[in-house]
C-alpha cells in the first residue's frame, strides 16, 4: 500500500454519552463536546466531534501519539461526565424554559445554583459570568414535573398581583375622591359662614 494511503487511514475512536450525562438534551450534548475540546490541544480539538449521543475521536494514522494523548484525556473526563455542571442554554433546553422562567426561578431560589462560571466571549476581552447548575438536581426537577408546578404557582402569584393592584388603585381613588369631597364641603362651609355673617349684618339693618 502506497505510504499517502496509509497516512489517509483514520483512527477512531468511540463514546457514548448516557442519558444521565445529556438528560435527553442535544444542547446538553453538544455542551459535552465543547467542554472536552476545550481540554484538547488546539490542534485536536477539530478531531472530536459528536453525532447524536456518541463522541468520536478522528485523526490521520500519522498522528498516533496525538490520538494516544487525546483519547487518554477524553476518557479520563467521561468517568464524571454525568456531573458535569449544566450551563444556562442546556437547562433552558433540557426542562424547556424560557430565560426569563430561569432567570425568576433562579431569583427566589427555586430554581438553586450550583455556583457561577465565568468565561471570555470568543474574540473579545470581555468576559461573563453565569450561574452553573447541578445536574443531579436538574434532573430531579424534571422527573418530578417541577416546571409545570412553577407554572402554576406564577400565574396564581401573577392574579394575586394583579387583585392587589387593583384593590391598591381603588382605595388611592377612593382617598382622593374622599379628600376632594372634604375639600369641597370645607368650601361650602366657610361660604356658608360668610352668608350667615351677611344675614346678620342685614338683621342690624345696617343694609336699609
Amino acid at each position: 500500500m502506497p505510504k499517502q494511503e496509509k497516512n489517509d487511514i483514520e483512527l477512531l475512536r468511540s463514546w457514548a454519552l448516557t442519558p444521565a450525562a445529556t438528560l435527553g438534551s442535544s444542547v446538553r450534548a453538544k455542551g459535552i463536546l465543547l467542554e472536552l475540546r476545550a481540554r484538547l490541544p488546539a490542534a485536536s480539538k477539530k478531531s472530536l466531534d459528536v453525532e447524536g449521543n456518541e463522541l468520536t475521536l478522528a485523526m490521520p494514522a500519522s498522528a498516533k501519539s496525538e490520538f494516544r494523548a487525546a483519547s487518554a484525556m477524553i476518557a479520563d473526563a467521561m468517568k464524571d461526565i454525568e456531573s458535569l455542571p449544566v450551563i444556562p442554554r442546556e437547562i433552558q433546553d433540557i426542562l424547556t424554559i424560557k430565560a426569563s422562567e430561569r432567570h425568576r426561578w433562579l431569583a427566589d431560589g427555586r430554581l438553586p445554583s450550583a455556583g457561577t462560571r465565568t468565561v471570555r466571549l470568543n474574540g473579545r476581552a470581555r468576559r461573563i459570568t453565569f450561574h452553573v447548575f447541578d445536574p443531579k438536581i436538574v434532573e430531579d426537577i424534571l422527573d418530578r414535573g417541577a416546571v409545570d408546578e412553577w407554572r402554576e404557582d406564577d400565574l396564581v402569584a401573577a392574579a394575586e398581583k394583579r387583585r392587589q393592584a387593583a384593590y391598591k388603585a381603588k382605595l388611592t381613588r377612593s382617598l382622593k375622591k374622599t379628600a376632594k369631597a372634604k375639600k369641597e364641603r370645607k368650601a361650602l362651609d366657610e361660604e356658608a359662614a360668610k352668608l350667615r355673617g351677611w344675614e346678620e349684618f342685614d338683621l342690624d339693618g345696617l343694609l336699609r
